[in-house]
């Protein structure tokens, strides 16, 4: 059947998984002006200015990374996300309180030159992630009124607030930044993310400040660990509707806690990367390796999908139809080949555990386009790198520079260039 052009592009033959629209099997995605125009079993290719065939890959919705830190150049943490984004099949990043007041205008022009979606949790610290600890030792830091006006001028872009509640941030002052935190967020009506780390304050102080719909970043870190691999609090919490996310980062994720909150009825409801400088080239690596350690402590496919595409998406309130493939939604599409066999997959303290697949991205499409691929971003001289990670550094960027030389590269030879990390 042809006929005059309808869409701009089509993916036809893969196999959805789309657990936001209600969608798992054969279905072929029409996209016109950068939205999903339709979605059906066979839809005529006819109508297509351009006709892709992904028979026998996976396909979801663009992923959506609830923490990450994405500015780059302005803060210890901060990475550029567009180098991993589009071999990740990531179109949505959250970045997760790199900014305070002071510096949030500057993060709106970095998110303004980056190609995927950035929305941003506030750092009730106005001088935010500029160092690696700190600060909300220095309490006037965490000014409330401040904070609020902030999110007013740049509630398009503002999306939460962010906390970081450990002795090494909040010095001698307890829950005080998280009360602080919440106040700002009640007066705007948005949830707060918590980082949890080494006490004091304790995780049993803090889960009694939190609302429903506040999220507790770094769950299944093991800070919170007792004899049954979690806080009887953080039970309590979870159950009166605090969100839990992964939050792996360069130490914020355990095997055997996890397991321990999945048994006791606990999954993530969201699974994300806290991908940062000192995380992208390992522990973490990125989300899809992050998931296949999900896949590794049991959850199913299906449910980790929704914990990185349409449950982060509710979580913040992301409008416009992000984290799903439903008409009308961004055309914000992940291609993946899954591989299938045992690949070993270790956490921040070195446990190690075996998933049955792994995700390889082929194609990331923000709006309908492919992201081109991009050179890695050098490493800054303050994070430190093994042997192995300066190899693996140096294989990817000839592989991006091949790519970035070639007339044309398929998605099988992208995947060949880009094996997955074991880590």
């Amino acid at each position: 059947m042809s006929g005059p052009v309808r869409w701009d592009l089509l993916l036809t033959g893969g196999d959805l998984l789309d657990p936001g629209g209600g969608r798992s099997g054969r279905y072929d995605i029409a996209v016109r002006d950068g939205r999903v125009a339709e979605v059906g079993a066979s839809l005529p290719s006819g109508y297509a200015a351009e006709v892709v065939d992904v028979t026998g890959r996976l396909v979801t919705p663009g992923l959506v990374d609830l923490h990450t830190h994405v500015y780059g150049g302005a803060t210890y943490w901060g990475i550029d996300p567009d180098p991993v984004a589009w071999h990740s099949g990531v179109t949505t990043w959250v970045d997760a309180g790199s900014a305070g007041a002071y510096s949030f205008p500057a993060l709106t022009t970095a998110i303004a030159g980056y190609t995927v979606r950035v929305p941003a949790l506030l750092n009730i610290s106005a001088v935010g992630l500029i160092a690696p600890v700190g600060e909300s030792r220095e309490l006037a830091n965490c000014d409330v009124d401040l904070a609020v006006a902030t999110v007013r001028a740049y509630r398009g872009t503002i999306v939460g607030i962010k906390v970081r509640m450990d002795r090494h941030n909040v010095g001698a002052h307890g829950t005080e930044p998280l009360r602080r935190a919440v106040e700002a967020a009640r007066e705007c009506g948005l949830p707060v993310m918590v980082h949890i780390g080494a006490a004091p304050p304790s995780i049993a102080q803090m889960l009694p400040l939190l609302r429903p719909g506040d999220l507790i970043t770094h769950c299944a870190s093991g800070i919170a660990a007792g004899p049954t691999g979690f806080d009887p609090a953080a039970k309590e919490a979870y159950d009166a509707g605090v969100l839990f996310d992964v939050g792996h980062g360069s130490g914020g994720f355990a095997f055997d806690v996890l397991e321990a909150q999945l048994a006791a009825g606990m999954p993530p409801h969201t699974v994300s990367t806290d991908l940062h400088s000192r995380s992208l080239h390992g522990p973490a690596f990125d989300l899809p390796t992050t998931m296949a350690k999900m896949l590794a402590a049991g959850m199913p496919l299906e449910q980790v999908v929704e914990a990185a595409t349409v449950g982060p998406a509710r979580a913040l309130g992301l409008a416009g139809g992000v984290g799903t493939l439903a008409p009308g939604a961004p055309a914000d599409i992940a291609v993946f080949t899954v591989e299938h066999g045992r690949f070993e997959l270790v956490d921040v303290h070195g446990q190690r555990r075996t998933s049955p697949l792994r995700l390889v991205n082929e194609t990331t499409y923000r709006s309908g386009r492919p992201l081109p691929p991009r050179l890695p971003a050098p490493v800054p001289p303050w994070v430190p790198l093994t042997g192995a990670q300066r190899d693996a550094l140096r294989h990817r960027e000839r592989a991006v520079r091949q790519l970035l030389t070639s007339p044309l590269v398929g998605p099988d030879g992208l995947a060949e260039q880009f094996p997955r990390h074991g880590g």
